[in-house]
């Protein structure tokens, strides 16, 4: 067994800072782990990476097992060697992005065309903990039915369902398998999901059913998927309530400041989000005064950095004005440069939290951080 735990350092209200313990290390938490799909946070090298240091970088493993292909990141090393990033790396199964491609679905598993080519391919549970072993990260999700929001209470009772039964098979396989990962080296940890949509009664239901399989964590799938905030913090604390106090909780997928704060006083541990380089891309940064969109006129003469109070490479070096002129113009270095200050923006922000629970101010730092972002 490969459980990964949380050595609780501070507290205020249900909120916890500490850290979490894997077979290989530990990391703080809350933690957002930027989104390196393919292998890679876009834009930015392992470089970038090892002077951002993020506690944890996500890749999918829908993508890696299309494109190179699982058997080809094992053969070259698994994904520390893969990429070049030595720090945590966490796997998320395939299964949002799979559902988002109206697969056809059955209680084996679902079958899907390719994005890439349009080759069909199926996945079932056992299946997704095959391709993750051999991509070989730190902590690996079950395979799960993502349904989107708002969808009728038929499908999200049923997606539930099935998910509780894929957690079953997905964690025999798991353990089936976890002599042969430990002889090659590979400390894997796999999590367990909960779902249910925004409904807090399913909610509770999908949490004791993952939790009655046991995981090494748990995550919570399936929010932040077009419902109103409103909506979504009732249905995650429903579920929190159920999970082990010990293990590491995870929303998957919610990266807003807002959303990421909120969660964080509910008793969330991880998150991970595409936001800051989406978002740094298409030239919207993340500042402490809220979004500010680079292509404005405006900007273009401003001698200042983005974010005064920013301590990201690139807002000490770059001026507003040269950031928007490389924008402008579609210089390949002005996605890096943004990427660079979005995704350690969003670290520091977590790093502030994390300082507000040691604190006890965190009631005072969430009303900040939703007076801008809420």
């Amino acid at each position: 067994m490969t459980p990964v735990t949380i050595e609780v350092e501070a507290t205020d209200g249900a909120a916890r800072v500490g850290r979490a313990v894997t077979a290989r290390g530990s990391f703080p938490v809350p933690a957002f782990m930027p989104v390196g799909t393919r292998g890679s946070v876009r834009t930015l090298s392992a470089e970038d990476l090892d002077a951002l240091a993020p506690p944890v970088v996500l890749a999918n493993a829908y993508h890696l097992m299309l494109r190179p292909g699982a058997d080809v990141v094992r053969d070259l090393g698994g994904l520390r060697r893969f990429t070049g990033w030595d720090g945590h790396s966490l796997t998320d199964s395939g299964g949002y992005q799979i559902f988002s491609l109206a697969p056809k679905v059955d209680d084996d598993g679902a079958t899907f065309r390719s994005t890439y080519d349009g080759s069909q391919h199926h996945l079932t549970p056992e299946g997704a903990v095959a391709v993750q072993a051999d991509l070989g990260a730190d902590i690996s999700m079950v395979l799960d039915v993502c349904p989107a929001l708002p969808a009728p209470d038929r499908l999200v009772r049923e997606a539930a369902e099935r998910t509780a039964r894929w957690a079953d098979r997905g964690r025999a396989a798991f353990l089936a398998g976890q002599d042969e990962r430990l002889a090659g080296g590979l400390g894997q940890a796999q999590f367990g999901i909960v779902q249910g949509g925004t409904d807090v009664d399913l909610r509770a239901r999908s949490a004791r059913w993952t939790t009655d399989v046991g995981f090494d964590g748990y995550a919570i799938g399936g929010l932040s998927v077009g419902e109103p905030r409103a909506e979504m913090l009732p249905a995650l604390a429903a579920a929190i309530a159920l999970l082990p106090a010990d293990r590491p909780r995870y929303l998957m997928g919610v990266g807003d400041p807002a959303g990421l704060v909120e969660a964080i006083a509910l008793g969330v541990d991880m998150f991970d989000c595409v936001l800051p380089t989406r978002l740094a891309r298409h030239g919207t940064l993340l500042t402490d005064a809220g979004r500010l969109n680079l292509r404005n006129a405006r900007h273009a003469r401003d001698p200042g950095p983005i974010d005064e109070a920013c301590w990201c490479p690139t807002c000490a070096r770059w001026s507003r004005g040269y950031l928007r002129h490389l924008l402008a113009v579609g210089e390949p270095s002005a996605a890096r440069l943004l990427t660079l200050h979005n995704v350690s923006w969003l670290l520091r922000l977590v790093d502030r939290t994390r300082d507000a629970i040691r604190a006890g101010t965190l009631d005072r730092w969430r009303a900040e951080v939703l007076a801008i972002w809420g």
